[in-house]
């Protein structure tokens, strides 16, 4: 048997690795981690958390990173970074050109227009200025609805249709405070107060409001060419054509708000419509014809070409149960963000989350604000990813995706936040 010196010295530093690795499982915080995940509530269901140094780039945990996941609005980060990559600072709003003395116009998918919260009016003020306009719809291949939608969600907020031109967010604006009130004042006639069970038909535009009701509702509207023809036209209190041509003429493009207020709106209010329509507005960038699968198929080929785990993308807003990613792509993902967005820009467009979700206002009166993660829910699942910046000055990114359990997920989110402050707190 060699014992000499330098035979002994080569095994002791290939075993470094691997003492190193020991020692780590060993830590506290790892012990603490695991335990964690061990928890009985979390038994019987489906759990992935990977943790890495944003500037080392690092691994420090990885508990079943490269298993596949239903991301919900997770899905949402993904559509944040195709938005980067592609869109400009002010998002494009509208396409035109001019022929035999008319403005032919098309949608770019821009989200904004009238929005009941974004409420940018840039296109509805140029084209007040305008002389005869025809309106050219054709230029989507996009459904109404994304693939794996639940169509019982039609009368739901969080549901709306998906259009080239979209207005007022594609939404009826509900309340009856005192009298009611309807926006755009359009559907007002076709608004009854009383209880239903729906909020709309389910074939036309016909919606209720509880007389008992206290809430502001927005309620998707079914969308049609005519439609948008008949709400553009209220709007610039002028007639429109609507053609089935455009000109074979160079497009200019007009540019509406900052891209930007888009999509800290989308994260922060966790946006199912904006974030369609930004991956919609995306394909604009690549295409004359807008589809979100153009905007997708775009990025795995090019700036995701690299995930080591390609997911199956669907829609721009993690509505539906189509999507798979794993917590390691989604790590992926945040790195990118990280090392190509300005972090006073990122942190600035970013939600905070905290002990009960995604908020505005810091709730931990212990700590400092150090989460800030994109959460991602729809029944029986519950995911986080993004970053924390720990009181010793570094910042991990990370994804922490929960499927399939049956406890309340007000459970999930509590182990979810002990295992995060502990990172924040110790490493």
């Amino acid at each position: 048997m060699d014992i000499s010196p330098d035979n002994h010295l080569q095994k002791t530093i290939c075993l470094l690795p691997f003492l190193f690795a020991l020692l780590a499982s060993c830590s506290p915080t790892r012990k603490f981690v695991n335990s964690e995940l061990e928890k009985e509530s979390l038994t019987n269901s489906f759990h992935g958390l990977v943790v890495v140094d944003a500037k080392s780039q690092k691994t420090i945990y990885d508990n079943h990173g490269d298993n596949y996941f239903t991301p919900a609005s997770n899905t949402k980060i993904v559509t944040f970074y195709t938005g980067v990559k592609l869109l400009p600072k002010n998002i494009p709003t509208l396409k035109y050109a001019v022929a035999n003395d008319t403005l032919f116009i098309e949608g770019t998918g821009d989200p904004s227009w009238l929005q009941p919260h974004l409420k940018d009016s840039t296109a509805v003020h140029w084209l007040k200025n305008q002389g005869a306009i025809a309106l050219y719809t054709k230029n989507s291949e996009e459904l109404r609805f994304g693939p794996g939608w639940a169509w019982e969600d039609y009368d739901t907020y969080f549901s709306p249709e998906k259009t080239t031109i979209p207005l007022y967010g594609n939404v009826a604006t509900i309340s009856n405070a005192g009298k009611l009130e309807v926006a755009p004042s359009f559907f007002l006639d076709s608004t009854e107060v009383r209880e239903n069970p729906f909020r709309r038909d389910e074939l036309t535009n016909h919606f209720y409001i509880a007389p008992t009701e206290q809430d502001t509702l927005e309620v998707p509207f079914i969308t049609s060419d005519s439609l948008t023809k008949q709400l553009l036209e209220r709007v610039l209190q002028k007639k429109i054509a609507l053609v089935d041509h455009f000109p074979n003429t160079p497009k200019e493009t007009l540019y509406g708000m900052e891209t930007d207020s888009i999509f800290k709106q989308m994260l922060f209010k966790s946006d199912n419509f904006l974030a369609e329509q930004l991956l919609m507005a995306s394909s604009s960038m690549l295409s004359d014809t807008l589809g979100t699968q153009r905007a997708i198929t775009y990025m795995l080929e090019h700036d995701l070409a690299d995930l080591e785990q390609q997911p199956r993308w669907v829609d721009g807003s993690g509505l539906s149960r189509y999507n798979l990613f794993t917590p390691r792509s989604f790590v992926q993902i945040l790195q990118k963000l990280y090392a190509e967005v300005p972090e006073e820009r990122l942190f600035g467009i970013f939600p905070m989350w905290g002990p009960t979700g995604t908020v505005e206002k810091w709730e931990d009166p212990s700590t400092e604000p150090f989460l800030f993660a994109k959460s991602g829910s729809f029944g029986n699942n519950y995911n986080l990813s993004g970053y924390i910046k720990t009181k010793k000055g570094k910042l991990l990114i990370f994804s922490f995706m929960n499927n399939h359990f049956k406890v309340p997920s007000s459970e999930i989110r509590k182990t979810m936040y002990s295992v995060l402050k502990e990172l924040h707190l110790n490493y």
